[in-house]
């Protein structure tokens, strides 16, 4: 059966128990799980599984505008939102279920959240809005690289990227506010053990607006069923990715995560 996983940032419990118990005349099944804001213990990747589950077809997220706010909360979310999407596609439904303060704006979340909706749960209208968004097919959205997150607090965080459905002459990773401290080419959705890396670069450094990318990069050809590992040490504002660039200018994607 489909159902809503929910994640709730809310420190009350009551808003959570309150939306399930408003959810039960729409015959809605709703999972979930309280939020734990813990950074240095991956925290977020204990609900990893959960909010994957094949079973789910919504995602929503339960918060007021202040607890959005926190850099650290955004961060956890932003890389939650990240694996959802790796394994999902980026047209899988995420929901906003706002509790209270100033109405959030997509144009202020963080990249992986641009798409989400934003609900007020005092809307009358919630409940059937979600049973819409749990009975409609997902729609495909199409992108050209791929990017997941792995990890915990004894392997640390890794973020995997690639190329979907093509290959990369080599690959690229930066972080803006924190540090690469290794670097992997491997098979994708697992670590490698070792790795032998063509050409390596560190610590190149990309300006882009106001923000600085420390990056990494390799010239290993990265094909559809190959990936380029990166762990980093701290929790970045941003990312930045893509192929090794082999002239002067080079597709990049950038990702916001706080």
């Amino acid at each position: 059966m489909k159902k809503i996983w929910l994640t709730a940032l809310d420190s009350s419990k009551e808003n959570a128990q309150k939306f399930m118990t408003q959810m039960k005349p729409y015959g809605l099944q709703i999972d979930g799980h309280l939020w734990t804001d813990d950074l240095w213990k991956t925290a977020w990747f204990s609900s990893r599984e959960d909010v994957i589950d094949p079973n789910n077809a919504v995602w929503a997220i339960m918060t007021s505008d202040k607890e959005l706010q926190s850099p650290t909360n955004r961060y956890g979310i932003s890389l939650l939102g990240m694996t959802l999407q790796a394994r999902k596609g980026s047209g899988f439904p995420v929901v906003i279920i706002q509790t209270g303060g100033v109405p959030l704006s997509s144009d202020n979340l963080p990249t992986v959240l641009k798409g989400a909706d934003v609900l007020l749960m005092s809307n009358p209208g919630l409940g059937a809005k979600l049973t819409a968004k749990v009975h409609a097919p997902v729609k495909p959205v199409l992108s050209e690289y791929r990017l997941d997150i792995c990890g915990n607090e004894h392997i640390g965080q890794w973020f995997e990227t690639g190329p979907q459905g093509s290959f990369w002459k080599g690959a690229i990773f930066g972080v803006c506010g924190a540090e690469i401290i290794f670097h992997a080419v491997g098979k994708k959705g697992e670590l490698p053990k070792t790795s032998q890396l063509n050409y390596p670069v560190k610590g190149m450094k990309i300006q882009l607006g106001e923000k600085e990318y420390v990056s990494w990069a390799v010239q290993n050809e990265i094909a559809a069923d190959l990936s380029y590992y990166v762990k980093v040490d701290g929790f970045p504002e941003a990312i930045l990715f893509g192929a090794y660039p082999d002239e002067a200018e080079a597709d990049l994607y950038v990702i916001n995560l706080k």
